[in-house]
């Protein structure tokens, strides 16, 4: 009778080689050493972040003590008067505003360009487009403040009165033939300064799409856009909202550009075409060397609103990537 034998396998590894391997691995000097600068840096990182908001707190402290109107309600910037009077309620309506236009924007034209350059665009076009995008991200921001200050705002007459023509019976884009120095125009700069941003981070996140989805889409007979709309985008969604806060973020600081363009004004007009309006960082700017020493402490008060923003908007972004394992593993 013959009996069936199992094919010789590989003999089994020794119960105790991999833990003795990986202590060995735990005791090397230079995983030591690494392991030790890791730990340096990120608690670095806290202390550095740590040392800011104290600092922030306590000059915001001393100004808030000696300022005579509500810093959340006031429409004013008197911070060098006798009494100081002075509120963030401008720049707050500023920095928001002008940043949401930006968003509204810049962020489906970054989706198509993203979508244009990781599944539309042949190869010889899809590298140098890419270099590209990514090259605007390195201009500084001052370049873009000039730019916008002696070419886009003289061009925006025609657009603003054509949206006066349709949409002025809304108030919220009614135009009065004013200077196009704006919260519009402010939102159109910010839209592409945060466009490279987000198209680069939307670009990656579209090519780490599943491949084995989009093939399988396309065996059941699915179109191109129809391989986006179920595979890609689906997939892409944690990674857009990202790229999006990210942008947020560098709209909601920027500075130079800003104060380059928009007319300093501590007034709030309905409408958003019309000057008037301000930002915390273009306040910063403007402000900052002509201010006493009081003044220099509301300004930094304010420069601890907008640190406190952008932290929201940041662990915001963190939140949202660490919703989906593919992204927080």
């Amino acid at each position: 009778m013959n009996i069936p034998t199992q094919a010789a396998g590989p003999p089994p590894l020794p119960r105790d080689q991999a833990p003795v391997d990986q202590a060995k691995a735990a005791t090397r000097p230079g995983d030591r050493i690494f392991l030790a600068l890791s730990r340096g840096s990120g608690l670095l990182l806290l202390v550095i972040m740590a040392a800011i908001a104290v600092f922030l707190t306590v000059r915001a402290t001393s100004a808030l003590s000696h300022n005579e109107g509500n810093f959340f309600t006031t429409f004013e910037w008197s911070a060098n008067a006798t009494p100081p009077v002075f509120g963030i309620a401008v720049l707050a309506f500023g920095t928001i505003v002008s940043s949401l236009i930006a968003m509204v924007i810049a962020v489906p034209v970054a989706i198509g360009v993203a979508l244009f350059i990781s599944h539309y665009a042949p190869r010889k076009l899809a590298a140098p487009l890419a270099y590209v995008i990514d090259l605007l991200a390195a201009v500084p921001s001052i370049v873009y403040g000039l730019w916008g200050a002696l070419f886009l705002v003289p061009h925006l007459g025609g657009l603003y009165s054509w949206l006066d023509d349709y949409f002025g019976w809304t108030g919220v884009l009614a135009y009065h033939d004013g200077a196009a120095r704006s919260l519009f125009t402010i939102g159109i700069l910010l839209a592409i300064m945060i466009l490279p941003i987000v198209t680069s981070v939307s670009r990656e996140v579209f090519l780490q799409a599943p491949k084995m989805h989009e093939e399988a889409a396309l065996a059941l007979g699915a179109t191109r856009w129809e391989v986006i709309r179920m595979a890609v985008l689906p997939f892409g969604r944690s990674g857009v909202i990202s790229a999006s806060m990210l942008g947020l973020g560098r709209a909601l600081g920027e500075t130079m550009a800003v104060a380059t363009v928009l007319s300093p004004s501590f007034l709030i007009s309905g409408s958003l075409l019309d000057p008037g309006g301000g930002t915390f960082a273009q306040n910063i700017a403007s402000s900052f060397k002509e201010s006493g020493e009081i003044g220099k402490d509301a300004l930094i008060a304010s420069g601890l609103v907008l640190f406190v923003l952008t932290l929201l908007v940041n662990g915001a972004a963190r939140m949202i990537i660490a919703r989906r394992k593919e992204y927080s593993e």
